[in-house]
């Protein structure tokens, strides 16, 4: 209880929505590669992954559509629709679904594993730091905003 009252009296809508996003980049990027990990080393399909009409079905494909998802509701949503808490965390989901297969999107060529295949993982860090410095940084650069524009 004194969680959520700490989180609602200390934070604004807009804050909670970043660190719910950050939060769900962070961990499904970190359970992303844990998995993945675990179904190379030969657990869980044996089919290395999903698989779609003999097709396999990279994960990416599902970022996009959580990404879609959000944008119809930025678009069309009413506003209590825009703060809710599933937003920020399907955004923070479908973008780490995107950016763990970043190399094969840039690529075109399946380099999940290959040494390519390292640029998801730097992109990722790269997110994973700029969004705790914005997370952590959140009251400096509200202040820095307000001293920027004022005469």
């Amino acid at each position: 209880m004194r969680l959520r009252t700490a989180w609602r009296k200390n934070l604004d809508p807009s804050e909670q929505s970043a660190v719910v996003a950050w939060t769900a980049f962070t961990l499904t990027f970190g359970g992303v590669r844990a998995l993945t990990h675990w179904i190379k080393d030969g657990h869980g399909p044996s089919s290395g992954g999903m698989t779609l009409g003999g097709r396999h079905f990279h994960h990416y494909n599902l970022g996009i559509c959580a990404l879609a998802g959000v944008g119809a509701v930025a678009v069309r949503g009413s506003e209590k629709q825009r703060r809710h808490p599933t937003v920020p965390l399907s955004y923070g989901t479908g973008l780490a679904l995107i950016v763990d297969e970043l190399a094969l999107l840039l690529d075109l060529e399946d380099v999940y594993w290959a040494k390519e295949g390292r640029t998801s993982v730097d992109a990722a860090v790269i997110i994973i730091g700029l969004g705790g410095l914005m997370t952590a940084g959140l009251e400096f650069w509200t202040a820095a905003q307000r001293a920027m524009t004022r005469p």
